[in-house]
């Protein structure tokens, strides 16, 4: 498994060589740091911590400054990375050229936070009739059993908190590598908004 983080800069739609217009994401990827190393005889598993884009030292505390070993420049964003492929030390960097050869990717993020919704917008319910003295149109209904058990069973479909939840999107096509400008273009849409972070992944169901 190899992976960086990067930030997600926005949409933007590029041609392809038989003309064909693609939608793309753009992601921005600076080079991460090699924080720390996850082992499995101390920590029982394998893993990498990556950080990216450097934090101001006046906007740093001690203890967090205190998890960087000596060489290694404080970073805003930390993320671990299971199971890396090859090997890596403390301090070493990974740009974007890990992933040259590399055709389809996952992309986890945090997806855009919505607030308080209803179950029309949040479940995709239909709602009432729209005519006048209907009295019925964005309400949720019954949602007692009339029998035994008498009460609301879990897991009822209903009003609340949308967004703001991890969420991955598998196997999405790596359009392009601009190591020049340090971008990622990738085909369809990625979760979160623009200037979020997100850490993208080779595919894991994907031979790409």
């Amino acid at each position: 498994m190899i992976g960086l983080i990067g930030k997600k800069i926005g949409m933007t739609q590029v041609f392809d060589e038989k003309g064909k217009l693609i939608p793309v994401t753009v992601v921005a990827v600076e080079p991460n740091s090699v924080v720390a190393e996850r082992t499995m005889e101390k920590n029982g598993y394998s893993a990498l911590v990556l950080g990216a884009f450097d934090k101001k030292e006046k906007h740093t505390t001690k203890p967090y400054k205190g998890q960087f070993k000596e060489g290694v420049s404080p970073k805003k964003e930390l993320l671990e990375v299971r199971d890396f492929d090859g090997e890596h030390k403390v301090g070493e960097t990974l740009g974007l050229d890990i992933f040259e050869g590399i055709r389809k990717v996952d992309v986890s993020g945090i997806t855009k936070g919505k607030g308080f919704q209803g179950v029309v917008k949040r479940h995709k319910f239909g709602g009432g009739r729209k005519t006048h003295g209907s009295k019925f149109h964005n309400a949720i209904g019954s949602v007692g059993a009339s029998a035994f058990p008498s009460r609301t069973m879990k897991g009822l479909k209903m009003p609340g908190r949308m967004g703001g939840e991890n969420f991955t999107v598998q196997n999405i096509v790596l359009v392009k590598i601009d190591l020049e400008k340090k971008v990622l273009l990738l085909r369809g849409a990625v979760p979160g908004p623009r200037n979020s972070m997100v850490l993208i992944r080779r595919a894991k169901k994907s031979e790409g």
